[in-house]
């Protein structure tokens, strides 16, 4: 996440980042605990890792799963908000990992480029870059910084919102479905339509990924606009 983009998780934001976050994806929890699963089935159960968390600022849902799962892998987790960051430690704390997490305020530019880390996540970062160009730049930075074959997981949102009307239908329904009167509704369909720049399709998400370094990504998690894949790193650079 770039630190333009990050202005939007503000305080009041970050207050209600948890409730919104699971009511926006449906299985917001089963994305996080498979994207654990899907790192340590490409890394091998057991093996020390250091895993770099880009965007990592809210619940550190990603981060508790894989902690738990992984007793011998460390992180370092970057996010440009102040209040987004802090409340990603708090629930690190509460969760009783925090010793295994280094955190940073600021961008993947702030952390040293050498290759170093042996697998990444990136959740819910994506969607909220303008361009492909920066798109391209912050998956270009991740890859920098892993080791060859290294896996990534990436998920966000994906295909123009405005061209899957049932799909957007079926959203502003889940947020009915939790207690949300119309005007909130409306409200939180007017912030998703206006406040995120998904890839156009998932073969737009492979063409990030693949010209950024990564080899061709497989998805393992899909929620309406949602999907998630792991990519990993190509072994060789021609």
């Amino acid at each position: 996440m770039t630190e333009d983009s990050a202005s939007k998780f503000d305080a009041s934001r970050a207050g209600e980042y948890a409730r919104q976050s699971r009511i926006a994806l449906a299985g917001y929890d089963a994305c996080h605990e498979l994207s654990a699963c899907m790192l340590s089935a490409a890394l091998g159960e057991g093996q020390p890792a250091r895993v770099l968390v880009v965007g990592a600022g809210g619940t550190a849902g990603e981060i508790i799963a894989a902690a738990r799962l992984e007793p011998e892998w460390s992180f370092v987790a970057v996010d440009p908000s102040p209040p987004m960051l802090e409340l990603a430690r708090t629930h690190l704390v509460d969760a009783g990992v925090s010793d295994r997490v280094g955190t940073v305020l600021g961008t993947v530019a702030n952390i040293d480029p050498a290759p170093s880390f042996h697998a990444a996540i990136m959740i819910g970062v994506l969607h909220h870059l303008p361009g492909d160009a920066v798109k391209r730049d912050i998956l270009a930075q991740i890859a920098m910084r892993l080791l060859p074959g290294a896996p990534l997981v990436i998920a966000g949102n994906y295909r123009a919102y405005a061209s899957q009307p049932l799909l957007m239908a079926a959203w502003a329904t889940r947020w009915r479905m939790n207690d949300a009167g119309p005007d909130e509704i409306q409200s939180k369909m007017s912030k998703i339509l206006q406040g995120a720049e998904p890839p156009r399709s998932e073969e737009a998400v492979i063409a990030l990924l693949t010209g950024a370094g990564f080899e061709t990504p497989l998805r393992f998690f899909s929620s309406l606009f949602w999907g998630a894949w792991l990519a990993r790193r190509i072994s060789t650079v021609t």
